[in-house]
């Protein structure tokens, strides 16, 4: 199944990222974490890829096990500024046989380990869709960033971009994480009024550790709103107290936006079937997923 199919079909849909281990120690640990979020029957599991070989090699692997012997959709994410184009095509080719139609281009983060090489091939996401475009009949995916990207001089030009990306034959979008749905909202104004017209997918964190946040705030941009600093100057020190309130947290954001008529999430969920699962229980009458 395409993604952009069910896009259209104006019900209420969830879906759940995960990560492959970073060391093959971990790959069964993932696995069972992969398992109890497919139970949990989300519109579709996206599956990312590390620069280097450390966890992309393990992308296709488990992206085929979500579709192949769970029955859930999977989306591949791809990524390009380390990898070659002989590198890319033989993904893409592996995608295939597997079945999989569905994959996220990135550009990826430029490795900042020495020891990991920086391909000259690709140096924008863009250059990766139309490699996708003319390898096969994929539903593609693409990121996009409510608060500019980190690397853009501003706003502007980050949607210029944007724009050629879609251009090129983006079939839908995922947002980065962002904790204030004013963000979103005017995200999507000013991308419409550019003329850019495909399905925007909020992703969403929710923020169970305040050193992981922390973390994640010095590689991405996102500004915190006050009502959420807030959050993480009272509850920061105790975990379990912060793993309830950014749980709570991120379940406002998601009926915020689908009462606002967003009908699609995206949870990044670090590969924490409780946090998803616990989301998904508050918003059992709210969603579905059949």
């Amino acid at each position: 199944m395409k993604i952009i199919d069910k896009l259209q079909d104006g019900k209420v849909h969830v879906s759940i990222e995960v990560f492959p281990p970073k060391t093959d120690a971990k790959y069964q640990e993932v696995i069972e974490a992969v398992d109890q979020i497919a139970a949990m029957r989300p519109f579709y599991i996206s599956v990312t890829y590390g620069a280097g070989g450390g966890t992309s090699r393990n992308t296709v692997k488990i992206a085929s096990h979500i579709k192949k012997d769970l029955g859930v959709e999977s989306l591949a994410h791809l990524s390009c500024v380390s990898s070659t184009r002989e590198t890319v095509r033989q993904v893409i080719s592996e995608l295939q046989q597997e079945g999989i139609e569905n994959i996220l281009a990135l550009r990826g983060d430029i490795p900042t380990d020495p020891e990991i090489p920086v391909a000259k091939d690709y140096q924008y996401a863009s250059q990766l869709i139309e490699e996708i475009r003319k390898q096969g009949d994929f539903c593609i995916g693409a990121a996009c960033y409510p608060e500019g990207h980190v690397d853009s001089r501003d706003r502007k030009e980050d949607i210029c971009y944007l724009k050629e990306k879609v251009d090129r034959g983006v079939d839908f979008l995922t947002t980065q994480m962002f904790f204030d749905n004013m963000v979103h909202y005017s995200f999507l104004y000013r991308i419409r009024e550019k003329g850019i017209t495909v399905p925007v997918i909020p992703g969403i964190m929710p923020v169970t550790n305040a050193k992981q946040m922390r973390r994640i705030l010095s590689m991405s941009g996102t500004a915190l709103p006050a009502r959420f600093q807030a959050v993480l100057d009272r509850f920061g020190t105790n975990p379990q107290a912060m793993k309830q309130a950014g749980i709570a947290y991120a379940t406002e954001q998601i009926i915020d936006l689908i009462a606002n008529g967003i009908n699609h999430i995206h949870i990044y969920s670090m590969n924490k079937p409780e946090v998803a699962g616990a989301i998904l229980h508050q918003l059992s009458e709210i969603i579905e997923n059949d």
